[in-house]
């Protein structure tokens, strides 16, 4: 589904990534570990098109990710949700307006917007706040309904960066059940992350970068080379 091909990435003459080769299938569950300036997020970058490799080739489904044409940008961004450790919700839009927002960036109607809205804060455990600002939520019902938003567009792949990395503990494990059960439902998982608890209880694929280089590969990893 998704295929990194001797990804290089520079800045200012100096490697983020050097020579990176990973693939992810449909429907994997997969942590990103690794120190602060390792790569992750240049890798996520570079998946959304945010940012375009130096050299190599990323491929998501059929299409070459630093060849698409800007047009097919928003298209690429629909299948690809990201959540990120400081939400980035519209923070003069309700909890459901955060929602329809997304919807009516994807093309539904307001009729589809009024009946979908409400049952995705449902699958986020969030209905009783539908009429909350982002201010009057917390850390971790912030961090849910940056994921609904991000499901609102119905992504094959949902990437996660560092999204306990802002909240309590107990939140925290309410995100990745969440996330777990997305998976369950079909869509890729691709969560980076400093969470060692959460990764050697999952016990899902990791991938573990340090200076910009992928150094293991592991299925049913732990967050730490044994």
């Amino acid at each position: 589904m998704i295929k990194f091909e001797d990804i290089t990435k520079e800045y200012n003459g100096l490697a983020a990534l050097s020579e990176v080769n990973l693939e992810i299938k449909e429907g994997e569950f997969l942590f990103l570990v690794g120190p602060s300036g390792a790569g992750k997020t240049t890798l996520i970058k570079l998946l959304i098109r945010e940012e375009l490799p130096t050299a190599g080739e990323i491929y998501y489904d059929s299409w070459e990710v630093s060849q698409l044409p800007r047009k097919e940008l928003p298209r690429l961004r629909r299948e690809i949700g990201i959540v990120f450790q400081d939400f980035k919700l519209l923070p003069r839009k309700t909890a459901v307006e955060n929602i329809c927002f997304v919807l009516d960036v994807v093309g539904k109607g307001p009729e589809e917007q009024k009946e979908l809205a409400p049952e995705i804060l449902k699958l986020v455990d969030l209905e009783e706040q539908r009429d909350q600002f982002p201010y009057q939520l917390s850390g971790g019902e912030k961090q849910r309904l940056a994921i609904a938003r991000a499901l609102a567009a119905e992504p094959k792949v949902l990437i996660a960066d560092e999204p306990t990395g802002m909240i309590d503990p107990a939140s925290a494990w309410n995100v990745i059940n969440l996330l777990r059960k997305i998976n369950e439902l079909g869509s890729t998982v691709i969560m980076a992350t400093h969470n060692a608890a959460v990764v050697d209880t999952l016990k899902q694929r990791v991938v573990e970068l340090d200076k910009g280089k992928i150094i293991r590969d592991q299925k049913e990893g732990e967050y730490a080379a044994s």
